[in-house]
C-alpha cells in the first residue's frame, strides 16, 4: 500500500495500543455482587459471581464431554444467558465456539458441520430435528442443552475420549475464542477465526467511545450467532461491568415495557429490528432512561433514523461493523459530538484508508475502497491462504466495501462486488436505495444490476410500501435526484425483501425474487 499525507487516512479516535487479554477478563469488571444478566419476564437474575461460577461449572462438564484447548464446540441455541456463560465456559478451556443459526435447514447444518468439524454440537434438548439430522449425515456428536431457571443449563452427552485435563484458566489471548462465517452474499462462506484478544479490544473499543460503565444496562435483541450480539450488544457491556438483558426469546411487542422495567440504558440494532420494535411502540411512551440506540449492520434510511429519534427520544447512532474486525470500525460519536446522518461516523480503535486499486491512499471526498487495520482484526481466514492473501495489503484489511470520507466521516457507498457497471459508468446501489426510501410511501428498497446487452448492465430496483404509490411515481422521484444513468430501469413492488438474519440485503437472492414476481401470473 502506499503512504502518503491524506484525510483519506483516518486514525481511530483512541489509538492507545490494545492490552491483549483473555476472554474471561469480560467478568472482572463488574462488582461480583451487582447483576450480569437479567432475563426478561422471569425471575432469573445472575450476579458477576454466579455467572463466573456457572462458567466454572459448565467447563468442567465440557471437559468431561472431551473438549480441550484447540477443539471446536458448535451451538445452535436460542438467546439467553445459556448462549453467554457456554461460550465463556468454552473460551475458559481455551477452545472455540462456532455459534450457528437455528433456523438453519438441515442441508445448512450439513455444509457448517462438514465445515466446522466441530468435537461437540450443542442443541437444545427438544425441536432441533434438522440439526439432529445434520450431526447425524455428517458424524458430529451431539449434546443437549436443558435450560435451567436460575442456574447453568444441563449439559448431557457421551463422554468424550480420556485425555489429559487442561485447567479453566488456559484459554489466553491468543486463543481462537470464535469460528464465525462470512455472510456468503457474493462467495462460498469463508471462516473467521477471532482470538480473545481481537474480542476484547473490539469491546473495550465500543465501550470506550460510547462510554459505557457499570450503571449502563444493555438490552440484547439481536441474535448471539452473529457479530454484532455477541460483541456490541453483550461483551462490551460485560467488559463495562454493566447489565445485559437477555431474553430468552425477543418478542418486539415487549421491548418498550421490558425496558421500561429493567432501566435499559441502550441498545444495538440493525435497521429492520429497529423498525419492528418501533412499530410496536405502546402508548406508555419510550422509557427514560435510553442514553443512545445504535444502529449497524446494515444502511439506515433518513426517515427510519429520524423516526427513531422521534420515538425513542435518544440519539441514533450509526456505526459500520464487519466480522473479520470483531465487529465495530467506526461510528458516529455521543453528544455534543456531531452526528452525521447517511455516515457511519468516525473510526473506533481501527485505523481507516481509503484506497484505489492499486493501494495508493486517496485524498478526503474521493471514493475508494475501505481498508482496516487494528487489533480487533483477524489474522487470517481459515485454511484459505488464496482469500487471505487477496485480502490483505501487506497489514491492511480489505474490506471490500467502498466508501468515502467527508471531513472525518466516512459514508459507505457499498460491496465493491455490487457495483453497477451501466456502460462504464460505476453506480452505487446505496445511492439509488437512499433515494428510494426518501419518498414517503417505501417502507424498503433495494436496488441491483440487471443484464442489458447495449449497457452491459441496466438498474434494477424493488420496493416495500407503508403506503399506496405507483412505479412510475417512483421513478419520477429518482429522476428529480439522480442523474439520468442512474435512475431505475424498472421498480417492482414486493411483499417482503429477502434479507439475512441481522438485516442485510441479498441482492441476488431479490433479483431471483423479482424474475419470480414478474413471472407470477
Amino acid at each position: 500500500m502506499t503512504d502518503g499525507a491524506s484525510s483519506g487516512a483516518a486514525r481511530p479516535d483512541a489509538v492507545e495500543p490494545a492490552v491483549a487479554e483473555p476472554l474471561i477478563g469480560l467478568l472482572t469488571a463488574g462488582d461480583p455482587a451487582s447483576p450480569a444478566l437479567i432475563v426478561p419476564d422471569t425471575a432469573e437474575v445472575f450476579t458477576y459471581a454466579q455467572v463466573a461460577s456457572q462458567v466454572e461449572e459448565l467447563a468442567e462438564r465440557l471437559g468431561v464431554l472431551g473438549v480441550r484447548a484447540g477443539d471446536r464446540v458448535a451451538l445452535s441455541l436460542p438467546n439467553g444467558p445459556d448462549v453467554v456463560v457456554l461460550l465463556l465456559a468454552i473460551a475458559a478451556l481455551g477452545a472455540a465456539a462456532a455459534p450457528l443459526n437455528p433456523a438453519y435447514t438441515q442441508p445448512e447444518y450439513e455444509f457448517y458441520l462438514a465445515d466446522i468439524q466441530p468435537r461437540l454440537l450443542l442443541i437444545p434438548a427438544t425441536g432441533a430435528a434438522a440439526a439432529s439430522a445434520a450431526a447425524a449425515a455428517t458424524g458430529t456428536t451431539l449434546a443437549d442443552v436443558q435450560p435451567v431457571a436460575g442456574g447453568p443449563p444441563d449439559v448431557a452427552g457421551p463422554a468424550g475420549p480420556a485425555r489429559p485435563p487442561r485447567s479453566l484458566e488456559a484459554g489466553g489471548p491468543d486463543d481462537v475464542a470464535l469460528v464465525l462465517h462470512t455472510s456468503g452474499t457474493t462467495s462460498r462462506p469463508k471462516q473467521v477465526p477471532l482470538r480473545q484478544r481481537n474480542l476484547m479490544a473490539s469491546a473495550r473499543t465500543i465501550g470506550t467511545h460510547y462510554r459505557l460503565g457499570r450503571g449502563d444496562v444493555s438490552f440484547c435483541v439481536m441474535p448471539l450467532f452473529h457479530i454484532h450480539g455477541l460483541v456490541a450488544s453483550t461483551f462490551a457491556a460485560l467488559a463495562a461491568g454493566g447489565v445485559v438483558i437477555t431474553p430468552r426469546r425477543f418478542t418486539p411487542h415487549r421491548f418498550w415495557a421490558q425496558t421500561r422495567e429493567h432501566g435499559a440504558t441502550w441498545l444495538s440494532a440493525g435497521p429492520t429490528l429497529h423498525q419492528m420494535i418501533l412499530d410496536r411502540a405502546d402508548e406508555a411512551g419510550p422509557p427514560a432512561t435510553l442514553r443512545f440506540v445504535r444502529s449497524c449492520s446494515s444502511a439506515l434510511s433518513p426517515t427510519l433514523l429520524e423516526r427513531a429519534e422521534r420515538e425513542y427520544r435518544a440519539p441514533m447512532l450509526e456505526a459500520y461493523g464487519m466480522t473479520e474486525a470483531s465487529h465495530q470500525m467506526s461510528s458516529n460519536p455521543l453528544p455534543p459530538g456531531v452526528r452525521r446522518p447517511g455516515s457511519v461516523g468516525v473510526p473506533t480503535g481501527t485505523e481507516i484508508r481509503i484506497v484505489s486499486k492499486t493501494g495508493a491512499v486517496l485524498p478526503d471526498g474521493t471514493a475508494g475502497e475501505v481498508v482496516i487495520r487494528g487489533p480487533g482484526v483477524m489474522d487470517g481466514y481459515v485454511a484459505n491462504p488464496a482469500a487471505t492473501a487477496e485480502a490483505f495489503f501487506g497489514d491492511w484489511f480489505r474490506t471490500g466495501d467502498r466508501g468515502v470520507f467527508r471531513d472525518g466521516y466516512l459514508v459507505l457507498e457499498g460491496r465493491i462486488k455490487e457495483m453497477i457497471i451501466r456502460g462504464g459508468e460505476n453506480i452505487a446501489p446505496a445511492e439509488i436505495e437512499q433515494v428510494l426510501l426518501s419518498h414517503p410511501a417505501v417502507r424498503d428498497a433495494v436496488c441491483f444490476g440487471v443484464p442489458d446487452e447495449k449497457y452491459g448492465e441496466l438498474v434494477g430496483a424493488a420496493v416495500t410500501l407503508g403506503a399506496e404509490a405507483d412505479p412510475a411515481d417512483l421513478i419520477g422521484h429518482c429522476r428529480e435526484q439522480l442523474a439520468a444513468f442512474k435512475v431505475p430501469a424498472r421498480i417492482d413492488v414486493l411483499t417482503e425483501i429477502p434479507r439475512t438474519a441481522t438485516g442485510k440485503i441479498q441482492r441476488r437472492r431479490v433479483a431471483e425474487v423479482v424474475l419470480q414476481h414478474r413471472a407470477a401470473p
